[in-house]
């Protein structure tokens, strides 16, 4: 009788032989509000491909970028909002997990300026990673997280930015991330949450805000 052990396939290697396959992904971004596309790239073995929706609002002006990229499997499916003093961001992911797969186009989420009682600070800086202010910003919707959040930029171009206001909680879960481009540019955005506070006299805020500072993400 053969003897086949050398070729059976348990079911750890299967596993593994899953975990270790790259897919192949489009990769790139369109600031215009058009489906982009690219040639494909190799995708680390743990991610899928990813087409996120964001849509920035400041004094009336709406402006949408569109990303397709490579991305771990826990940032796919999520929706939210952010808002700071005139500035307001949407944003939603979509994911599929075939070889240069298109994925549908995510749905942002709907408007909602209920306010909901929770009160956060809101600055923007655009010299550090982070941003100090009296002044508040009284939240709506699903907007229930005080967010502290830092993008700073090193290579051929270098920028620290860091804003701060109310979001809901998949901005928080996205956490901190590090990205690079063909420019030779690394981004580094990391994602700070705290509860609001509720019933609180405008412009108060606890002390302990001070410990988020350490950078951000999304």
């Amino acid at each position: 009788m053969e003897k086949f052990d050398d070729r059976i396939l348990t079911h750890s290697s299967i596993s593994s032989l899953a975990n270790s396959y790259s897919l192949s992904c489009i990769v790139c971004e369109d600031m215009d509000g058009m489906f982009c596309t690219s040639p494909s790239k190799t995708c680390p073995a743990d991610n899928v491909c990813m087409f996120s929706y964001i849509e920035n609002t400041a004094g009336g002006i709406e402006n949408t970028v569109l990303t397709r990229t490579c991305e771990s499997q826990s940032k796919c499916d999520m929706s939210g909002s952010l808002t700071f003093t005139a500035f307001k961001t949407k944003m939603s992911t979509s994911c599929c997990s075939t070889d240069n797969c298109t994925p549908s186009e995510p749905t942002l989420p709907a408007d909602n300026n209920t306010k909901n009682g929770v009160t956060c600070p809101s600055c923007m800086n655009l010299v550090s990673d982070y941003c100090s202010t009296s002044e508040t910003i009284q939240c709506t919707g699903e907007e229930k997280k005080c967010l502290l959040q830092s993008r700073t930029s090193t290579g051929s171009i270098s920028s620290t930015v860091a804003i701060r206001g109310c979001a809901t909680e998949s901005f928080c879960n996205v956490g901190s991330k590090s990205e690079s481009s063909d420019g030779d540019i690394t981004t580094e955005v990391k994602n700070k949450c705290t509860n609001g506070s509720i019933g609180l006299h405008p412009g108060f805020f606890f002390p302990a805000m001070a410990l988020l500072l350490l950078k951000l993400l999304f």
